[in-house]
């Protein structure tokens, strides 16, 4: 086999080399990790835009919103690698580049030279809003088609992006019952 063809075979999405045995079937592998992927894209979109607001946070609560930040990150990026591998395990492939998260990602990012802490707590909250109800599309993708192992994982992964959205809330409250 040609260099070319070897090159275009190992890009194929479906590579021999690749294809993990699974029970699930083609259609099941197919729309689960596409879903995998989507929501993969836009944990490692959040992942960078809370870490690029922890870098850039500042103000009277600095040291909290920062700590907070960090702590939420790690969590984020954690989550990573598990929805990669549970794409690979059932036999899909998965994301292979920054341009390929870019492509799939649906959270926005965030270029702004400066936003205020507030606001940066108030997106963070929104976008991890808008993870779960993906994980809660992904969750009934999975469940259509009997795959168990990825729905208890992201009974996991909801549980804890929904601590996330109630810590980025209470963390913006100025005082008042509503939050404003």
């Amino acid at each position: 086999m040609s260099t070319a063809a070897a090159a275009k075979s190992q890009n194929s999405p479906h590579t021999p080399r690749l294809a993990t045995p699974s029970d699930l079937g083609a259609n099941a592998v197919k729309d689960i990790s596409g879903a995998l992927n989507a929501l993969l894209a836009d944990t490692f979109a959040l992942y960078l835009k809370t870490k690029n607001f922890h870098w850039h946070v500042s103000g009277p609560h600095f040291r909290d919103y920062h700590l907070l930040l960090d702590e939420q990150s790690e969590q984020i990026f954690a989550m990573t690698d598990v929805l990669a591998e549970r794409a690979r395990k059932i036999g899909g492939n998965t994301l292979r580049s920054i341009g390929d998260i870019a492509r799939h990602q649906r959270l926005a990012d965030n270029d702004a030279e400066y936003v205020d802490p507030q606001d940066m707590l108030a997106e963070l909250r929104e976008d991890n809003q808008r993870l779960v109800a993906a994980m809660r599309e992904t969750h009934d993708v999975c469940d259509e088609h009997g795959d168990v192992a990825t729905t208890s994982q992201l009974e996991v992964y909801i549980d804890e992006t929904e601590r996330r959205v109630w810590f980025l809330y209470e963390a913006s409250r100025r005082g008042s019952p509503t939050g404003q």
